[in-house]
C-alpha cells in the first residue's frame, strides 16, 4: 500500500485531520530536547494536541539506541496506551525512526504519524517506512518495516536548521537527483535535477526554490517504495553511498576507535548526510571503474561535496577498520560486501560487489581526490 505523504501548507489541519480519521484513545506527541525547544513552539497552540502526552527523549544519533526506547515503551504504558492509540513523531530522523519503532512494536503496534522537522528527514528518514535504533556501535542494526498513517511534511521547520544540519539533509536529494529517472518520475532529462542540485547556492539556500526541489526530491522516494516497499531490488537504488557512508557514520561515532584498539585522534562524530557524501564519493569510483559512469559527472559530484562537506581525516590504517564496518551492513548477503552502484544518472545498478583491493582504492581515492 502505498504510503500517505501530504506535503502541507496548514499543519494543524492535516495535524486533525490525521487524528480524527483514527480517533485515538490516548494521543502522544514524541519530540527529542532539541525539537521540544525550537520546534514544538510552532505546534503546541494547535487545539487538536491539546490532549497529548508528551514524551522528551535526548538529542542526537547517539540516543537513538535500546535504552531510549525503552524509556518510550516506559512512557506509552504509564501513559495508558493500548493498540488504540497514537503517537505523533515530531522531528528529524533520530526521531521518526526511533519513534515509529516504538510505535510499531508497542503491544504489536499503535499509529503513528510522522512530522519531520530536518531537511534530511524530510527527503528521507520519515518517508518509505524504516523505523529502528543503532546497536552495538553500528546504524540501524535493529529495525522494522512499517509505513506511519501519514506523513506530514512542512518546511516552515527548515527556518529552524543550521547549515550543516541543510548541507546533511541536501547530501540525499544529490543521491536522489543521481537515482532520478524520468521515466518513472516528472519528466525531463535525466541530468535536469542532478545539475539543479550542483548549482545550487547551499552556503546561502532560498528557502523557496528548496521547498520546490524537496517536493521532487520526495516524489524520487515515494515512486521507488512504491513499487518495491520492502528493499527486494529497485529499492536498493536508494542505497546509493550508504555502505561506505554507512562506515563512515560508525567509524566517526565511534571517535576513531580501531578495532584494535588503538584511536586516530581526527576523526569524530558526523551527521548522517555527510557520511553519506562521502560513501558517494567512494561509490561513485566504483561506479566510474565497475560500471561505466561518466568521469565527468562523477568529477563534478565530488568536487560539489569536497567544497562544502569537507573530508573525515581518515589514514591509510584506518582502512582495515572501515572494511570490517562495511562487513556488518545490512545488505550485504553471505558476507560479500554489496554495493549499489550506477552506470549513468538514473541508471542503477544493484548487488554489486568489490574486493577488498578495490574498496582501499575507491578509500585512496576519496583521501587523494
Amino acid at each position: 500500500m502505498k504510503q500517505k505523504v501530504i506535503i502541507s501548507t496548514s499543519l494543524e489541519q492535516h495535524i486533525d485531520d490525521a487524528i480524527k480519521a483514527v480517533t485515538p484513545d490516548r494521543l502522544f506527541l514524541l519530540c527529542d530536547e532539541t525539537t521540544a525547544e525550537v520546534c514544538l513552539p510552532k505546534v503546541k497552540t494547535f487545539g487538536c494536541l491539546k490532549d497529548a502526552r508528551l514524551i522528551v527523549i535526548k538529542s542526537g544519533d547517539a540516543d537513538k539506541s535500546l535504552e531510549a526506547v525503552s524509556s518510550v515503551w516506559e512512557s506509552l504504558q504509564n501513559g495508558g496506551a493500548t493498540r488504540h492509540s497514537m503517537m505523533i513523531n515530531l522531528g528529524g530522523g533520530m526521531v521518526t525512526d526511533l519513534g515509529g519503532f516504538a510505535a510499531s512494536t508497542f503491544k504489536r503496534g499503535i499509529h503513528f504519524v510522522n512530522i519531520p522537522t530536518t531537511l534530511l528527514s524530510l527527503v528521507d528518514a520519515s518517508v518509505g517506512g524504516k523505523t529502528g535504533i543503532n546497536f552495538g556501535g553500528l546504524k540501524n542494526e535493529i529495525g522494522v518495516f512499517n509505513t506511519a498513517d501519514v506523513v506530514i511534511l512542512d518546511t516552515q521547520f527548515l527556518d529552524t536548521l543550521s547549515n550543516v544540519e541543510i548541507r546533511s539533509g541536501y547530501a540525499e536529494m544529490i543521491k536522489h537527483g543521481l537515482i532520478y529517472n524520468p521515466d518513472s518520475c516528472a519528466g525531463g532529462s535525466r541530468e535536469r535535477m542532478w545539475a539543479e542540485l550542483m548549482n545550487f547556492d547551499i552556503t546561502a539556500p532560498d528557502l523557496g526554490q528548496l521547498q520546490c526541489m524537496v517536493a521532487e526530491s520526495v516524489q524520487v522516494k515515494e515512486r521507488i517504495v512504491e513499487i518495491d516497499p520492502l528493499e527486494h531490488g529497485l529499492r536498493k537504488a536508494l542505497n546509493l553511498g550508504h555502505t561506505a557512508g554507512h562506515a563512515f557514520e560508525s567509524f566517526g561515532m565511534a571517535c576513531g576507535e580501531r578495532l584494535d584498539g588503538r584511536r586516530n585522534a581526527g576523526v569524530h562524530p558526523v551527521p548522517h548526510g555527510y557520511a553519506v557524501a562521502y560513501g558517494m564519493v567512494c561509490e561513485l569510483w566504483l561506479s566510474c571503474v565497475k560500471t561505466g559512469f561518466p568521469q565527468n559527472i562523477m568529477r563534478t559530484t565530488v568536487r560539489f561535496i569536497d567544497e562544502y562537506y569537507g573530508k573525515m581525516p581518515i589514514t591509510c590504517d584506518d582502512y582495515e577498520t572501515l572494511f570490517e564496518l562495511m562487513t556488518h551492513d545490512k545488505k550485504n548477503t553471505a558476507g560479500t560486501i554489496n554495493f549499489t552502484l550506477l552506470s549513468g544518472i538514473g541508471e542503477i545498478v544493484i548487488n554489486q560487489t568489490a574486493t577488498k583491493e578495490e574498496i582501499f582504492e575507491a578509500l585512496d581515492f576519496y583521501r587523494e581526490n
